[in-house]
């Protein structure tokens, strides 16, 4: 898949009440997107009730609240100018009344099953469905999620490889910043990625 954004360059100053929100499907580099932006100075919503672990040693950075947002979303109403962990699945849920900033994180497919079922392995659960039926289920759940995005006018939308990432942090932490509009320093977001949590590779990652 090609790196796009319904916004080929920065969207400008974001609103006060706006959100920045990292998505992703689950082991695709959320988590790492977000240890980046906080490096960076951006403030982060989460609650801790999730602790780091073997699958994920810097931590999950997740919102309990955020799962049940179809029902209460009243935690947004802290969430202006913060950024928010929040699985693709979930962005459904959101409430359009207010800007949303969304970096959008794609990892090779294969790896993400495979990083999906060690995890499984790691916590002693059984394998989920066969790999090409979750291959197929992501692939329609990505096209159909993506056009659903560029309709939304109050979304804007960056798409981040990565595999790409821990190829050249530096470059995708720059895209990232200019995406925003917000003076975060680059440097510190590149110098977060850790390429020892690149495990599961396809064919020659962590979450």
């Amino acid at each position: 898949m090609t790196e796009s954004s319904n916004a080929r360059q920065s969207p400008g100053p974001m609103s006060a009440t706006g959100v920045v929100i990292v998505s992703g499907l689950p082991r695709s580099g959320t988590s790492m997107m977000m240890k980046m932006l906080q490096a960076g100075g951006l403030p982060v919503l989460t609650d801790g009730i999730r602790a780091a672990d073997a699958s994920n040693p810097k931590g999950y950075y997740e919102l309990e609240a955020v799962k049940n947002t179809a029902a209460d979303p009243s935690w947004l109403a802290g969430a202006g100018g913060k950024v928010v962990k929040m699985v693709s699945m979930l962005l459904y849920d959101l409430p359009m009344d207010r800007e949303y900033r969304i970096v959008f994180m794609r990892r090779d497919l294969d790896e993400v099953l495979m990083s999906q079922e060690a995890m499984l392995k790691r916590l002693g659960q059984p394998p989920g469905p066969a790999r090409d039926v979750m291959k197929q289920h992501y692939i329609v759940h990505l096209a159909k999620l993506e056009r659903w995005l560029a309709q939304r006018g109050n979304v804007k939308t960056l798409y981040v490889s990565y595999n790409e990432i821990m190829a050249n942090p530096a470059q995708h932490a720059t895209r990232v910043r200019e995406f925003l509009g917000l003076d975060l320093n680059h440097a510190a977001m590149a110098a977060a990625v850790d390429s020892g949590l690149y495990r599961e590779r396809s064919g020659a990652g962590s979450s």
